[in-house]
């Protein structure tokens, strides 16, 4: 990532990776790996470099990852699944344009 830039807005971004999720009691879904190809919303990005600027280590880069992922393509946008909490592990790529 450059540390000169700071997204103003979404970026593209793809990334494969293995997601699981929990929700409600009794409902969770087990980590499966999918390839999702969604907008990181500006917020998350510019989240993404700063910490990233900072010597953030790689644990707290896909923490940012998976927080916009879930709010972006699990929550929809915060219309739903308001309890669900995503898990992104095993990660084969995190490809993001500018």
């Amino acid at each position: 990532m450059g540390r000169d830039v700071v997204p103003t807005q979404a970026l593209p971004a793809r990334r494969s990776a293995r997601f699981g999720f929990t929700a409600a009691p009794g409902s969770t879904d087990d980590g499966r790996i999918r390839r999702i190809t969604q907008h990181l919303p500006a917020t998350y990005a510019a989240s993404l470099f700063e910490a990233e600027a900072a010597g953030a280590p790689e644990q707290q880069l896909q923490a940012v990852l998976a927080e916009g992922l879930q709010h972006e393509y699990f929550k929809d946008r915060g219309r739903r699944a308001d309890g669900l909490l995503v898990e992104f592990t095993d990660i084969d790529y995190v490809e993001l344009s500018l």
